[in-house]
């Protein structure tokens, strides 16, 4: 049976990247899945893939840092399928500045996304779970949540400190809302092949590169990240919650 088999999942920053990754695997793994992303012709034509497929899914433009939105697209989930047993919040943004040289209005844009866009969502959903009497968030946070920067984040202040928050939200989360049956974990990549770390200058090679990560030959990929989150949305980790699930091929380790 597929490993997401009856399950409704709403999947942030799905055009691109790791997002675009965990849409085709949730939906090949049986999931029906509310994509959404601030870009609208990039969603649309992941969703028409795979949909084309046979897969079901459909496409909501979404501002993770609006109300607004998030009560639009879990209203549109809820008329569509009645009920949202999973939720990813992976969207994000990167912003290669440090402490001297970002400015507010830098700083507030990237904890709006990251960090506020996260926090949005569960109170959007969760209350929809609770009335369910189960399910399964996976926030997306960070190796540089962990270890205050690393390969791929560009260096940037507002970057670690919106994925440190992540990290500490989702165990908070796990411990308030377990009573209700609801699991919530983070996800922390690690150095990955994305156009994101490409904007910084990464290449595959150079991701691959011992230098980089330590597990050689392979660069870190977008679909690494998605069997990550696969896991902790499916239930085989039904006695997995306050959990940080760390995919860096072993950066953080040196």
């Amino acid at each position: 049976m597929s490993r997401l088999a009856g399950k409704v999942a709403i999947i942030t920053g799905a055009a691109s990247g790791l997002g675009l990754s965990a849409l085709k695997l949730f939906v090949a793994e049986g999931a029906r899945v509310v994509a959404t992303d601030i870009s609208a012709e990039a969603l649309q034509q992941a969703v028409d893939e795979v949909t084309a497929d046979g897969g079901e899914a459909i496409a909501r433009t979404h501002d993770v840092s609006s109300v607004e939105d998030w009560n639009r697209v879990v209203d549109d989930v809820l008329a569509e399928w009645g009920t949202i047993d999973i939720l990813i919040n992976n969207a994000g943004i990167a912003l290669p500045k440090g402490i001297l040289d970002a400015e507010l209005e830098d700083w507030n844009k990237v904890m709006a996304i990251n960090a506020t866009g996260p926090w949005l969502g569960m109170k959007s959903v969760i209350p929809t779970m609770q009335a369910a009497g189960h399910g399964s968030i996976v926030n997306v946070s960070s190796i540089a949540g962990i270890v205050g920067g690393g390969a791929g984040d560009g260096g940037g202040a507002a970057y670690s400190a919106s994925k440190g928050a992540v990290r500490s939200l989702t165990k908070h989360a796990a411990q308030w809302f377990a009573k209700d049956s609801i699991r919530v974990n983070s996800v922390h990549p690690g150095p990955i092949d994305t156009g994101l770390t490409r904007g910084y200058g990464f290449t595959r090679e150079s991701l691959a590169n011992p230098g980089t990560v330590p597990l050689p030959p392979h660069a870190g990929e977008a679909s690494d990240i998605a069997y990550g989150m696969l896991y902790l949305a499916s239930d085989e980790a039904k006695f997995i919650t306050g959990s940080e699930l760390v995919i860096d091929g072993g950066f953080i380790s040196q």
